[in-house]
């Protein structure tokens, strides 16, 4: 039974001193078809351990319902590293960041009205315990004192950039502790003073997490750890995209250089990330610093292995530093598994049509509120919600306001669109209303939640209210869109409806492409404007023509041999009425 101790300014596995080359790749952003592909990957580059957040949303998605099955199965993939002679890291916390959907955190928290996240808040506190009586018996056996892969767990993540209520980070600890976690427990934060202070707990091991400076990074944790083995927990070697921003890459030379110095160091590193994987769905999160600004799908990261699962110059950069810092040569490391087959499957026309406003009946059933209420009083987590309401008229020159819009909402008077509210842009809206009134819609979309900071706390839909100039409306009528079942739609052939009254119009499409060899594609979104792709059922995730992404990554385990469904729902209309499956990512 191998025991990982921290002591004397090193790791000691079973008495022997370790360094710990460990590389982040999320069971949750990877088909569990390519886990053993990308963990065979990073023993290759001479990585000796993997490390994984779990995120509490994915395993508890609806309150006392849970999730290990599939995607979310962290058992098997686990038990698959250490079949392959891995060692595993995993960081269960409540919240884990990772620029994951409301950092992990499952949104129906935020129904309760009296909580407060990450603290001794007892509401929060007593959801926490729930899920973790579920989801640590399924990890302590697979702890290295029991014979298993897993050699450090970790408490809370970066809780000193978030608050400083220490007796809630050890209360996290013993809870662990209490359900039979016996590894080696940890804390990540930012080495700054104030992190350190904030998020550190006495007689835990303490690890910083950096992208540049570690002999800085270094000497600020030994002003506080003197007997800490060094651990950069998170390498910052790449970093993650934002719409409307450009792609991230960072140069492969200068990620090896600031790794081979913390190698001489003697520091353990934990590359976040290695393999950053795909945020299906509507998994990713966002960001509020200045302004709200939501993560893309990809989350290629510029890490190592891409998004596809492919050889980089930074992987072979960064293999020429263990290798020159372990005196090994490349052929004393295990070999890599053949490329991934990828295909072009050319341009596919999606044929057919429904309009959603028509499909509203078929996809959700209705709800009545004097105000418009935020998604998760209605019960819903993700996707989209409308709201409907009828204005009195006529009214000339006003201005529509839709108070804390989160995240996006189209405005559409009597089935005419009229314009866009956006978050990061939320002014208000010329509308004029006929003699006799008209039907307000607003379609609002979730574009994804706050996954750090101080704006953790992030209900989406219409959060406060919608205004004609100083008047607020009431009564409305509201439709959610969790978009979980697509199926339902009933849809028209596509050249019947597109020059008529709903053409421009929030609309799904379908179509059809047949497949005779599987390989990994690339779908791209030309001539489409914003909205979600799903093949096969699969939610591929978002797509929006201001990029920066280009295309969405389709691996070849969602297709299967013959025909093969697409179903796009584009916001604004589209001219193309195709889409084209490529054999090359297109990240921007």
């Amino acid at each position: 039974m191998a025991n990982l101790q921290a002591q004397n300014q090193q790791f000691l596995l079973d008495g022997k001193p370790i360094q710990l080359l460990s590389g982040a790749i999320h069971y949750f952003r990877v088909v569990p078809e390519y886990w053993e592909d990308r963990l065979l990957k990073l023993k290759a580059c001479g990585f000796n351990t993997v490390e994984t957040y779990l995120p509490w949303n994915l395993h508890e998605p609806k309150e006392n319902e849970f999730n290990f099955s599939g995607l979310a199965d962290v058992e098997a993939f686990c038990r698959l590293a250490g079949s392959l002679g891995l060692q595993v890291i995993v960081r269960p916390s409540p919240y884990i960041c990772a620029e994951w959907e409301f950092g992990g955190l499952p949104a129906w928290l935020l129904r309760y009205p009296d909580i407060k996240l990450r603290c001794m808040n007892e509401t929060y506190l007593q959801k926490v315990d729930r899920y973790y009586d579920e989801l640590i018996p399924r990890l302590v056996p697979l702890q290295s004192t029991h014979g298993g892969p897993i050699i450090a767990m970790q408490i809370e993540n970066e809780y000193g950039s978030y608050g400083t209520d220490t007796e809630y980070v050890t209360y996290l600890k013993d809870g662990l502790i209490r359900r039979g976690v016996d590894v080696l427990l940890f804390t990540s934060d930012g080495p700054e003073d104030g992190m350190l202070q904030g998020g550190t707990v006495p007689g835990t091991l303490a690890t910083v997490n950096f992208g540049s400076k570690p002999e800085e990074a270094f000497a600020k944790l030994r002003e506080y750890r003197g007997d800490d083995p060094l651990m950069c927990m998170e390498y910052w070697n790449g970093w993650f995209d934002h719409w409307l921003k450009p792609h991230h890459t960072r140069d492969a030379a200068d990620v090896a250089d600031v790794f081979a110095r913390m190698l001489k160091a003697g520091a353990s590193v934990n590359f976040y990330m290695f393999h950053g994987g795909t945020n299906f769905g509507f998994w990713n999160g966002a960001n509020y610093q200045e302004k709200y600004e939501a993560t893309i799908t990809s989350y290629d990261y510029d890490s190592p292995l891409s998004e596809c699962g492919d050889i980089t110059d930074k992987y072979l950069a960064v293999r020429d530093a263990i290798l020159a810092h372990t005196g090994q040569t490349a052929d004393q490391l295990p070999p890599l598994p053949a490329p991934i087959h990828k295909k072009s499957y050319g341009t596919v026309a999606l044929t057919q049509k429904a309009d959603l406003f028509s499909t509203l009946p078929q996809l959700s059933a209705a709800v009545k509120s004097r105000t418009p209420l935020p998604m998760e009083q209605l019960g819903q987590d993700y996707g989209f919600i409308v709201y409907s309401t009828n204005v009195s008229g006529p009214r000339i020159g006003e201005q529509l306001r839709i108070q804390d819009v989160h995240d996006r909402a189209l405005v559409f008077l009597d089935g005419v669109y009229q314009g866009t509210v956006e978050r990061w842009d939320n002014r208000p809206l010329p509308i004029d209303i006929p003699a006799g009134g008209a039907k307000l819609d607003i379609l609002v979309e979730n574009m994804g939640r706050v996954n750090y900071g101080h704006r953790l706390h992030d209900p989406k839909g219409i959060t406060t209210g919608v205004r004609m100039n100083n008047q607020f409306l009431f009564d409305w009528t509201m439709y959610p869109l969790p978009m979980d079942n697509v199926t339902a739609i009933t849809f028209n052939d596509a050249s019947t409806s597109s020059q008529d009254a709903n053409a421009g119009k929030p609309a799904f499409y379908r179509g059809e492409f047949q497949v005779e060899e599987k390989g990994d594609t690339f779908l791209r979104t030309d001539g489409w404007k914003k909205g979600v792709v799903w093949v096969n059922g699969w939610n591929l995730g978002r797509y929006w023509e201001q990029g920066p992404q280009r295309a969405l990554y389709v691996p070849a385990p969602l297709l299967k041999q013959g025909a093969n469904e697409i179903i796009v729902f584009e916001l604004h209309g589209t001219e193309s009425g195709c889409v084209e499956l490529s054999d090359k990512p297109d990240l921007g």
